[in-house]
């Protein structure tokens, strides 16, 4: 099976978006692209994650065209490929229908800020005005809020959209921002929210900077 190695990667990291409620049902699409060649590895479209083989995980190339797979890609691949074309340190990248996250992207001054340390790494979390799913226009619009700086963006109505250097750090970024959207919720819910001081989470980002890039 041609691209086996990248094809895996995606399967366990669905496998486990689904295993921590960050995908439900078909929703939410992962991919990862190739270290030699511009190819991306990318979840398939309307196909149940239960049961899924490698073989079942579509190819792509850097603009979307499918290669190889069993099933034909995810319907959000221009958002996927947009942001890798974008980005040459970026490999991984996920995207979620995830609750809290989609929750914290509604009203109309929408901000998400960190609560604990550990969430300074994927800040700032900027917000996608509501796009049509699919469409080249959210695919636009998320690669140019996530920028050459961004790990996290959420999506108004839709979701979040998340990268790394790696499938772990992308991966990393869709847990930790929706841990920040979830004790974010609860916070303001009990009238005791209060995010990190903006002096805190600037030294916090320095300090993981120091050791880690995206």
């Amino acid at each position: 099976m041609k691209y086996e190695r990248i094809r895996k990667i995606v399967l366990e990291a669905i496998e486990q978006a689904v295993a921590d409620g960050l995908v439900h049902g078909t929703s939410g699409n992962i991919a990862l692209r190739d270290d030699e060649e511009d190819v991306v590895a990318i979840t398939p479209s309307g196909i149940s994650y239960v049961g899924m083989k490698p073989e079942d995980i579509a190819i792509v190339d850097l603009n979307g065209k499918w290669l190889d797979g069993n099933y034909k890609p995810s319907s959000e691949t221009p958002m996927h490929t947009a942001v890798l074309r974008a980005r040459p340190d970026i490999k991984a990248t996920v995207h979620t229908h995830a609750m809290f996250a989609t929750i914290m992207a509604m009203g109309d001054n929408p901000v998400l800020r960190p609560i604990t340390p550990p969430q300074c790494e994927f800040t700032p979390v900027r917000i996608v005005p509501f796009t049509m799913p699919g469409s080249d226009e959210v695919a636009d619009k998320v690669a140019e809020a996530i920028g050459q700086d961004g790990r996290a963006v959420l999506i108004k109505n839709h979701g979040m959209f998340t990268c790394g250097k790696d499938m772990k750090a992308a991966m990393a970024a869709a847990t930790y921002v929706e841990e920040m959207a979830v004790t974010t919720y609860y916070a303001k819910v009990a009238g005791v929210y209060e995010p990190m001081p903006e002096e805190g989470e600037a030294a916090m980002k320095a300090l993981i900077a120091a050791d880690q890039a995206v």
